[in-house]
């Protein structure tokens, strides 16, 4: 009767070991719940920023003027017309 009653004991002791420490423990359990947490946030901002390229990618197919902004601001291109006036500032002399 010793005999069983030892066994058994060991063998809930192994069980509770792989419970706690073991290859799918509850710690384990808990870092991958957090790496699904980050990886999820990380997965929203991608999208987030999906949904910004399209809405600009949908501006450059659909309107002109997404199309004359980029050209002002990124090629400094201007319109038949217009002036274009560009001012130097002096830089300060060494003190």
């Amino acid at each position: 009767m010793h005999w069983l009653i030892l066994v058994l004991v060991l063998l809930l002791g192994a069980l509770q070991y792989r419970l706690w420490v073991g290859e799918g423990s509850i710690a384990e359990l808990h870092s991958l719940k957090r790496e699904i947490a980050l990886e999820e946030s990380e997965l929203e901002r991608l999208r987030a920023r999906n949904r910004e390229l399209q809405a600009e990618v949908d501006d450059l197919r659909e309107g002109s003027e997404a199309i004359e902004e980029r050209a002002r601001s990124e090629l400094g291109m201007i319109k038949p017309g217009e002036i274009f006036i560009q001012v130097i500032e002096r830089p300060e002399p060494p003190k």
